[in-house]
């Protein structure tokens, strides 16, 4: 056995100087061709390729986690796409991806093709519906409410259908990916939100069951809108604890709702850990309460700070502050949608707050209730966000700031002594 390794050892080496690489046969053709010239030699090409090659990345087809890192570094940009897709791109052909040369594929685009003239014939035959049944009226025995409830069911199975027409486009599905669809088109919301709900929104609900914001603050809340939260620049995940220094300032959000038309919300931001020292217990205190915020499917950004104090602003942005010894602070933000008291094609009507300022209840921030106020103007919550506050090196400053007297107060716990039968090493007597 030992005289047969050099032999293996050899055999195996393919750099060896005796072993020659025969050259594989390309076997679409017959004839004889003459080999391909040799690519230029020139030193000043060769060396100023990998530099442009390096100076510009093509989001669309990095695909490795090193192109991928020195991208967003050199050109602060993510790459577009996924990353099977891009693999995809970086190694094959520039073809169109409607003119791919397979049979079965084209064949496949053919029947979606069908399969989408029906649904959009559909669509038609559901609008000539609608307008017929808006020109004649209530029916025999029918009232009105019935006729605007089966009016409503049509333009719901309408907008279902726009949906069913663009599901199996891939072309719809790459723009998605992209980070390219219009969310004015049902497709690209109806995307949005199955991408929302099959994770994002599982992780905010085990955030706020977990830390027990649901039913401390609200009994009950069935999230439909996407909420993103930022400080300054530092996007903010949920339930992670904010510095103090950071959150002085009053966050940015971004509110995506997958609904089509404009609404009206109302942002609230509650601390149910306030500690209560002469009740030995803890109370609520609102640092932010605004109302008759506009956002829509294309309008999603909304900044705390530029609201207006008077069509707007209930209760301003007070910095949340937490004093030495206590444990995190549970601030939650929720996200109420205002009723419609008109009708569903006019813009909602807005909160008068002028008649709200005149209620004490709703403007003091210590002891407010947010279950009283969403009850009394008929709020319905559809979003929740979540951050913690500690106590750290910057909340004396913060204090001193706000005019909060207590910084230099440290809370312990108070010692509890053990029973009688406890405090003996041995026999317990009762």
């Amino acid at each position: 056995m030992a005289s047969k390794r050099p032999i293996t050892q050899c055999l195996r080496c393919t750099g060896h100087d005796r072993i020659h690489i025969l050259p594989i046969r390309n076997l679409m053709t017959t004839t004889s061709e003459p080999p391909p010239p040799p690519p230029p030699t020139d030193r000043s090409s060769s060396e100023d390729a990998p530099k442009q090659q390096s100076s510009t990345l093509n989001p669309f087809l990095v695909h490795t986690p090193r192109t991928e890192r020195k991208l967003l570094a050199t050109q602060s940009q993510y790459p577009i796409g996924s990353r099977r897709r891009r693999a995809a791109l970086a190694t094959s052909s520039n073809i169109p991806f409607t003119q791919l040369p397979y049979q079965c594929f084209q064949e496949a685009r053919k029947i979606l093709l069908e399969d989408r003239r029906e649904k959009i014939a559909e669509i038609e035959k559901m609008r000539e519906r609608i307008e017929k049944a808006q020109k004649e009226g209530t029916r025999q025995g029918e009232g009105e409410g019935e006729r605007e409830h089966r009016v409503r069911s049509m333009r719901g199975r309408v907008e279902d259908l726009k949906v069913l027409a663009d599901i199996n486009d891939p072309l719809v599905k790459k723009r998605f990916e992209d980070g390219l669809g219009d969310m004015n088109k049902p497709i690209y919301r109806d995307l949005a939100n199955k991408s929302w709900r099959n994770y994002k929104r599982k992780v905010l609900l085990q955030r706020i069951t977990q830390m027990n914001v649901i039913p401390d603050i609200l009994p009950f809340i069935d999230p439909s809108v996407s909420t993103s939260l930022v400080f300054g620049r530092k996007k903010v995940p949920h339930g992670e604890i904010v510095e103090s220094t950071l959150s002085e300032r009053a966050p940015s959000m971004e509110l995506q709702c997958f609904d089509k038309g404009e609404r009206l919300v109302t942002i609230a931001v509650v601390n149910p850990d306030v500690p209560n020292v002469e009740k030995d217990g803890f109370a609520y205190r609102c640092h932010f309460l605004a109302s008759n915020v506009r956002i829509s499917p294309t309008e999603t950004g909304v900044d705390a700070a530029t609201l207006n104090d008077e069509s707007q602003v209930i209760i301003p942005w007070m910095a949340p502050y937490v004093q030495k010894g206590l444990q995190y602070q549970r601030h939650a933000i929720f996200i109420l949608e205002q009723p419609q008291y008109s009708s569903s094609t006019e813009p909602p009507t807005p909160l008068d707050l002028v008649e709200i300022k005149k209620q004490a209840r709703y403007t003091n921030r210590d002891g407010f209730k947010l279950r009283s106020f969403a009850d009394r103007y008929r709020l319905k919550p559809v979003g929740v966000d979540l951050f913690r506050a500690l106590w750290d090196e910057g909340t004396v400053g913060v204090m001193e700031r706000l005019g909060v007297s207590g910084g230099d107060v440290e809370f312990k716990r108070k010692r509890v002594e053990p029973l009688p039968y406890k405090r003996l090493k041995g026999e317990r007597f009762r």
